[in-house]
């Protein structure tokens, strides 16, 4: 098989890069390295079956060439990060809407009907929490008031409205998944993900710094896992041209985790309550409670998880 992973030298896209190349696939990689780097993908650079563009998804020239010698494509090019998307706002928009209908545009043009996996987010479902899981099928409100820690939901949902408006009148496999929060090597902190934050001020000694009163609860997947069940999913002829959640389904505050990362990592660090407004320099709504329904995904796939979050950070504190 032939696989494009657009953003593919990010955390994400990498894990997918490889896990397609141990595979004996042919993967070819394009990222403009804003947040991904090289040396994510140090084991496949050289070999003979994995390529990598330093481009960026709005304007790779070779986009339609590769298209269509692609059997699948993993649409992982986005602006991400809380604090990117503050910093960033109308790039967070202009990026990932006009990414998207690009390589849907292109893959209409090529005629070739490649598997399409476009990331969405579990951003998508607002600031309403459900400690029972958010479900595909939830009514999805987002604040008229237009908030700019908004701004990456909303481009996602446009994503998605592409990509099921594009299968439904021109019949593209196109398959949209709401990723969770998603854990592992590879992952920065400086971008506005909790987990490699923690660690890396727990180890270092620094003040663990917990955003808000450290009450607001989220599920936490390990990398790999998310990558399996991906694969699994795209494997399902009948899962195209609908969404489906990935994601983990166990709650844990951010509080316990912050306690549970200086626990494993031995560390002396002191955990600090730090405002929104200190940590992001505005006003900001944070969601209290964001939990998957993994009910559908369960439908098409089996689910289960081979590494648990205490695992996860163990092995992340020895790397």
């Amino acid at each position: 098989m032939r696989i494009l992973v657009t953003g593919g030298a990010g955390f994400i896209g990498s894990h997918i890069a490889e896990h397609h190349f141990k595979k004996g696939d042919t993967v070819h990689v394009v990222d403009n390295l804003s947040t991904g780097t090289p040396d994510n993908l140090t084991g496949l650079l050289g070999h003979k079956n994995f390529s990598l563009d330093q481009e960026d998804i709005l304007t790779w020239n070779r986009l339609e060439n590769i298209v269509v010698q692609c059997d699948r494509i993993y649409h992982m090019a986005a602006v991400v990060g809380m604090f990117t998307v503050l910093r960033e706002p109308i790039r967070t928009l202009a990026t990932n809407i006009a990414g998207a209908e690009r390589l849907l545009r292109v893959v209409l043009d090529a005629k070739t009907k490649p598997q399409i996996i476009m990331a969405s987010s579990s951003e998508v479902y607002g600031p309403k929490s459900c400690t029972e899981g958010h479900k595909e099928s939830d009514q999805l409100v987002i604040e008229s008031s237009a908030k700019l820690r908004w701004n990456y939901a909303i481009s996602k949902l446009a994503d998605e409205a592409f990509g099921l408006t594009y299968h439904r009148e021109h019949n593209l496999p196109v398959l949209l998944v709401r990723l969770f929060n998603t854990v592992g090597p590879r992952q920065r902190g400086n971008y506005g993900m909790v987990l490699p934050r923690f660690i890396q001020q727990a180890v270092s000694g620094q003040p663990i710094t917990v955003f808000g009163d450290g009450t607001q609860t989220r599920c936490f997947i390990n990398i790999y896992d998310t990558v399996r069940l991906l694969d699994a999913l795209a494997d399902k002829p009948k899962a195209y041209g609908q969404i489906f959640n990935i994601g983990n389904d166990q709650l844990i505050s951010i509080m316990e985790l912050a306690k549970l990362v200086k626990k494993l990592a031995k560390s002396k660090s002191e955990i600090q309550i730090i405002s929104y407004q200190e940590a992001y320099g505005e006003e900001y709504e944070d969601i209290k409670c964001r939990k998957p329904s993994l009910a559908k995904l369960r439908r098409y796939i089996p689910v289960a998880f081979n590494m648990t979050l205490e695992e996860t950070i163990k092995n992340l504190i020895d790397l």
